[in-house]
C-alpha cells in the first residue's frame, strides 16, 4: 500500500491537483488500485455547482490517469521520468460523482512499450461503475528547472 507521501514521490502533483488519496493494491507493471475520497471542501465545489455539488467527470479521468501513472512507473527507475497523459479512448460516465464518496480505481496495464504506454480505468463507488476509459501516456523526462519547456 501506497500512502500519500508515497504517492508524491512518484508523481509530480501537488494540492489540490493531486486526487489519489492512497494505493491500496500495487503489482508492478500489472494493475493499480487507488482511492480518491471526495469531500464537500474540495475548491471545484465551489462552482460545480453551486446547490448541487458534482464531482467533475474530467478529474474522474485525471484521478484515473494518476493510478496509471503511478503503474506505469512502478518497478522501474522512475526518478527522472514522467507520465504524461497522452489520450483518452471510450470514456463513458455512468453515475455522478458526490461529496462523501469514495472512489476506487482499478487500473490495468494493456501494453507497454519503451515511451508509450497504454492503461484501462474503471471507477467504482460502493461496487458501482461510475466511470471507464482507455488512458494513453507518454512517458518522458521532465524539462529541467527554469527551462522553458
Amino acid at each position: 500500500m501506497l500512502q500519500i507521501r508515497d504517492i508524491m514521490e512518484i508523481l509530480p502533483h501537488r494540492y489540490p491537483f493531486l486526487l489519489v488519496d492512497r494505493i491500496i493494491e500495487l503489482e508492478p507493471g500489472v494493475r493499480a488500485v487507488g482511492i480518491k475520497n471526495v469531500t464537500a471542501n474540495e475548491p471545484q465545489f465551489t462552482g460545480h455547482w453551486p446547490g448541487n455539488p458534482v464531482f467533475p467527470g474530467v478529474l474522474i479521468l485525471e484521478a484515473m490517469a494518476q493510478v496509471g501513472g503511478v503503474l506505469l512507473l512502478s518497478g522501474i527507475d522512475a526518478a527522472d521520468k514522467l507520465a504524461l497523459f497522452g489520450g483518452v479512448d471510450g470514456a463513458r460516465f455512468r453515475r455522478q460523482v458526490i461529496p462523501g464518496d469514495v472512489v476506487r480505481f482499478e487500473v490495468e496495464m494493456l501494453r507497454r512499450k519503451s515511451t508509450i504506454g497504454k492503461v484501462k480505468g474503471v471507477a467504482t463507488v460502493d461496487d458501482v461503475v461510475v466511470a471507464e476509459a482507455e488512458l494513453l501516456f507518454a512517458l518522458t523526462t521532465p524539462p529541467a528547472a527554469g527551462s522553458e519547456e
